[in-house]
């Protein structure tokens, strides 16, 4: 994938591990501390930065990326973005739902609302662990480059 990428969504909810199993990295749970750029195409933000309403930060670091991926996890009762978050950023939207595995069909359904409500305009629903919704993620961004090509 070519496309530069920024991963945003509140701890834990699986940004970190995402970006791991696109770099076919082996998945091990490591706290996002501060914004890292891995293989120069995706950035890979601390969830406290959604948390804590730090979005000048995000808004700053997303200017850099291609497109923005809201991260929401499937079990998360709620939602961290606001409705329209995605229009602030100025960078074409799309929402990842993770931890497909965990999460029951409804709470997935919630999950992808919420997505759409911040302004994702395709949602990708993810597991890291069964690899279900990866195909479709990548398939998707092969589009966008070839578009652009």
């Amino acid at each position: 994938m070519k496309t530069r990428i920024i991963l945003i969504g509140r701890s834990m909810a699986g940004k970190t591990t995402l970006c791991q199993y696109l770099m076919n990295e082996e998945l091990n749970y490591k706290k996002t501390q501060t914004i890292q750029v891995l293989n120069n195409n995706m950035v890979d933000t601390p969830g406290e930065y959604m948390e804590h309403r730090f979005w000048g930060a995000l808004s700053v670091t997303a200017a850099d990326a291609d497109h923005v991926v809201l991260v929401q996890q499937a079990t998360e009762k709620g939602t961290m973005f606001p409705p329209g978050y995605a229009h602030t950023l100025g960078k074409p939207c799309i929402g990842v739902v993770t931890k497909c595995d965990l999460g029951s069909e409804e709470e997935i359904e919630d999950a992808k609302k919420y997505l759409k409500l911040a302004g994702a305009q395709t949602i990708f629903v993810t597991s890291s662990y069964t690899g279900q919704g990866f195909d479709e993620f990548l398939q998707y961004f092969e589009e966008v480059e070839k578009s652009h090509a």
